[in-house]
């Protein structure tokens, strides 16, 4: 039967895919390079002193870029100042309080999987409520929903997908998909292929009434970790998908609509490839940057140290408290002499929002902008 966008796509194959996809050898070629991007850019991932250094580094990229192919945008100075509680979450514009709950539900859920040891549909859909700031769960089955073109494209507002609709059927969708990617005994397939599939699968299932696309990249990113592959979910997976945005909508598409697994497949490996190299690539031009200010900085002030050095580099912008903490006997006189020490030094630079001031890590932000 031909596939019809207007309809509920209530036909939506179970995984997993046909064998012949997972044997094609261009598919297996791609799948060795992107291991190995992927197993170097975790053994970089290994090397900071600090294991949740990334949290508001590149993983706020991730959930910067992750917003922003829905359409949300927040400029990166909102963002920072948020992250570093210059300005409380509250009082965050819309666009930046999604990014800053996407980084959340992205910890979260690293933290519930790392506790269970297992995906199971509790914490995906914990996952979605953090995204989305919801108490509610999968969608109901009388529910319309429609994925429509954006207002900005070509026939705007016009059905490019009718996902699954009706008693049970995302459920039994669910079960299964959560099945494939539990089940290795069942389906031992490799996990970046898994995910792979499992990522086009949750897309056409669209188990949510909004934010399936967040929560499925950031299921892509803790499958990662609940299989070993990754350490932390800080892979910047995201920009790669922005940057080939046309192309990663057109590929589910034609899944959906002439069962091409190949190409949507190849598209997911590359993605896997090109974001390991790239977050390998920023982890060393921090881990660089890092051993050239801790050098430097010793040069020019007696007090300052390792831990100081890593706590000016947990995140682009900081409020004095930062390293207040790290300091003994630091009355808000001394501690605005050292917070004035590192401006001098050029280690940091002030700005000044509203009555207060933060301070910038230049070459950090230098180095997330690149």
């Amino acid at each position: 039967m031909a596939y019809d966008r207007n309809q509920p796509f209530n036909s939506l194959p179970l995984l997993p895919p046909p064998a012949t996809i997972e044997d094609d050898v261009e598919i297996l070629k791609k799948l060795v390079s992107a291991s190995r991007a992927l197993s170097t850019a975790n053994g970089s991932i290994l090397r900071l002193p600090n294991p949740y250094m990334l949290v508001n580094t590149i993983a706020l990229q991730e959930a910067k870029a992750s917003t922003a192919i829905e359409n949300i945008f927040t400029t990166e100075d909102e963002l920072y100042k948020a992250v570093s509680d210059t300005i409380k979450e509250d009082n965050a514009n819309i666009a930046t309080k999604e990014v800053l709950r996407y980084r959340e539900a992205l910890w979260g859920g690293y933290k519930l999987i790392d506790k269970k040891k297992v995906i199971d549909i509790d914490c995906i859909t914990e996952i979605f409520r953090q995204v989305k700031n919801s108490s509610a769960g999968l969608r109901s089955p009388q529910s319309v929903i429609t994925i429509k073109r954006g207002q900005s494209e070509f026939r705007s507002g016009e059905i490019i997908y009718t996902p699954p609709r009706g008693a049970g059927l995302i459920e039994k969708l669910m079960d299964n998909l959560l099945e494939y990617l539990n089940n290795d005994e069942k389906h031992p397939a490799d996990p970046l292929l898994k995910m792979c599939f499992a990522h086009y699968q949750f897309e056409a299932i669209h188990p949510f009434q909004d934010g399936n696309g967040r929560t499925g990249r950031i299921l892509n990113l803790l499958y990662l970790v609940n299989k070993g592959l990754l350490s932390q979910p800080t892979l910047y997976l995201s920009k790669y998908i922005i940057t080939n945005k046309e192309d990663y909508y057109y590929k589910l598409g034609t899944v959906t609509q002439r069962g091409l697994w190949k190409e949507w497949v190849l598209y997911m490996l590359d993605a896997i490839e090109n974001t390991s190299l790239l977050t390998e690539k920023l982890i060393n031009e921090i881990l660089t940057q890092m051993n050239a200010t801790l050098e430097y900085g010793k040069t020019q002030l007696k007090w300052y140290n390792k831990e100081i050095n890593e706590a000016i580099f947990s995140q682009p912008y900081l409020k004095p408290e930062v390293i207040g903490k790290l300091i003994e006997r630091s009355s808000r006189t001394t501690l605005s002499k050292y917070m004035d020490d590192l401006v001098k030094s050029k280690i940091l630079s002030p700005k000044k929002d509203s009555k207060e001031i933060y301070y910038l890590n230049d070459d950090l932000i230098r180095i997330l902008q690149g």
